[in-house]
């Protein structure tokens, strides 16, 4: 099979490209601009202001939060600017504690539009347990906010920083070309509710690297519109795993393709590595998918396709997904499962998947009985040892 077109030399090509040194950068420091590091006073006019003046700049610039905490409301970074800016935390920015406060804005802070930037360092606290406290009771919450989002930025570097406490998802990229995240630690407690991890749709060209991801829900999330997703050194959970999708919300959808996921380590999670799509009608495909040298650790689903996807069995007419699933590759991926059925190859009644691969597979149940295999409608080959016995119809 061809593998994705994403390759290590296009990550140092990518890197190369969008060198962020603010070595000669014109500084913008937020407390010159009035915010106030108390972690009470709201900042968000002051960040603003350094933004413009930042934004504003012929020469290269440097946004820069100093240490302490500073309070910051709904906010919108917006570009396109001048030139190349560094955006340099290496205090803590908070959020207000009443989660109504965000209305159904979607977001806490947006980086809109923004070209040859780079955010460096910092903590972002999202101070989400209100709002899940909303969500577990029942009651009539709001839609929740993303903490850190990018929508259609080009040449990007995200590097060193936390998330916490997100609401509904820490970091999110939307429309999204050549981004480049390493270093990174997105942390919220395991029964956070559907609170994801990293979140990438429309997008091309993105590298996810040497990252922590503990949360609630999935530790990356990779809808419809993902094109050339590089993930390595990824260390998940707790968390629900690597996901793509869900996809065939709707009839038409953009297609994924040229994903890798390699070596990563994913511990106590629900998932391994899923593709998931609802049971509609859909144009959507998944194609060019590479997962290799991965480990599992205690997780219930290491390796799974869901294309059953119907929950309260409402809205899904047919019970056949019609993403077409093709050229999947599992390669090298061992360890524990905490589930017996740790292959679950589900997929659609009426498009079979093709041209799945597996190769090196050695998954055990911790229980100390054989794992299993589970197939529908799969279709390809195995190449070397395959534990548990593939099922695969060739």
């Amino acid at each position: 099979m061809t593998k994705p077109a994403i390759t290590f030399p296009l990550i140092f090509t990518l890197l190369t490209f969008i060198d962020v040194s603010s070595s000669a950068s014109i500084v913008f420091n937020v407390v010159s601009f009035g915010a106030k590091p108390d972690g009470v006073t709201d900042s968000t006019a002051a960040f603003l202001k350094a933004w413009q003046g930042a934004c504003g700049s012929v020469s290269s610039a440097t946004v820069v939060v100093p240490t302490g905490t500073f309070l910051l409301k709904v906010i919108t970074f917006g570009g396109p600017c001048k030139s190349k800016i560094t955006f340099q935390v290496a205090g803590t920015i908070v959020a207000p504690e009443d989660y109504r406060t965000f209305g159904n804005s979607g977001y806490w802070i947006l980086f809109n539009k923004v070209n040859r930037f780079s955010l460096v360092g910092g903590t972002f606290d999202a101070r989400a347990n209100g709002f899940w406290s909303c969500r577990k009771s029942g009651q009539n919450c709001p839609p929740g906010v993303r903490s850190i989002s990018f929508n259609s930025a080009k040449d990007v570097i995200i590097s060193g920083v936390k998330s916490m406490n997100s609401q509904v998802s820490h970091m999110t990229l939307n429309g999204c070309t050549n981004v480049v995240v390493r270093n990174v630690r997105l942390v919220a407690p395991g029964d956070s509710p559907n609170t994801d991890g990293f979140t990438v749709q429309f997008s091309t060209g993105v590298t996810f690297t040497g990252s922590t991801v503990q949360t609630g829900d999935d530790c990356v999330a990779i809808g419809q519109g993902t094109r050339n997703f590089l993930i390595s050194k990824l260390a998940c959970g707790p968390g629900h795993g690597v996901s793509i999708g869900s996809l065939a919300k709707q009839l038409n959808e953009d297609g994924v393709e040229n994903v890798t996921v390699s070596s990563s380590v994913f511990t106590g999670t629900q998932n391994g590595v899923r593709i998931k799509s609802w049971a509609r009608p859909s144009t959507g495909f998944v194609r060019n998918v590479f997962f290799q040298n991965l480990i599992m650790k205690n997780v219930q689903n290491p390796i799974i396709i869901d294309q059953n996807y119907c929950p309260s069995k409402q809205g899904c007419p047919t019970e056949h997904s019609g993403v077409k699933i093709s050229q999947v590759t599992y390669k090298n991926i061992q360890g524990t499962s905490a589930t017996q059925q740790a292959m679950n190859l589900a997929c659609s009644k009426s498009n079979p998947c093709t041209g799945i691969t597996l190769q090196d597979i050695k998954l055990i149940y911790n229980k100390g009985t054989p794992a299993t295999s589970f197939c529908f409608n799969a279709v390809g080959k195995n190449l070397g040892v395959i534990q548990p016995t593939s099922c695969l119809n060739r």
